[in-house]
């Protein structure tokens, strides 16, 4: 245990004051599901959806929830900017569920069990912030849909917004 004043400040970062703190009634809530044609292993850049539908939606203030309906396919946040941090997450992922590992559940072809890990490892589900009608995501941030299956699938994103 650490006592009390010894580092304390050495090594603790600062936490600034609140900042566009805003309260109100959720008022509103809209919901649609957008399908994905991948087309194959990789990411699949979907932030212009989930943003077109946030504008359809007319929510000003709130949270856009993204939800993945799949088990071999899954969300992330990521770099937008250079292409290559996909890549460099791809090969770490090849790492950590290779595709050729030896994974007893093979019945759907030897890429579905790393693509159930890359899954477990990543995320079927996201939350974002809606400020002002838009997307609440940082300067280089986009919204993935990442393809874990060799091949390429139609995937079904379930989308909700609630608000003002």
């Amino acid at each position: 245990m650490r006592q009390a004043g010894r580092g304390a400040g050495r090594d603790a970062g600062k936490i600034g004051a609140l900042d566009g703190f805003s309260a109100g009634a959720v008022t509103r809530q809209a919901s649609a599901r957008v399908t994905v044609t991948t087309p194959g292993q990789g990411f699949t850049d979907i932030t212009e959806a989930v943003a077109a539908f946030v504008a359809q939606s007319q929510i000003r203030s709130g949270l856009v929830s993204v939800f993945c309906r799949h088990t071999s396919a899954s969300l992330t946040i990521q770099e937008n900017a250079d292409p290559d941090v996909r890549t460099d997450l791809m090969t770490a992922l090849d790492g950590l569920a290779p595709r050729h590992g030896h994974y007893v559940h093979g019945i759907e072809g030897p890429d579905d069990m790393p693509a159930h890990i890359r899954t477990l490892l990543t995320d079927s589900g996201l939350t974002v912030p809606v400020r002002d009608g838009r997307l609440g995501l940082g300067t280089w941030q986009g919204i993935y849909l990442i393809e874990h299956r060799d091949h390429g699938h139609r995937r079904e994103i379930a989308l909700h917004a609630v608000g003002a």
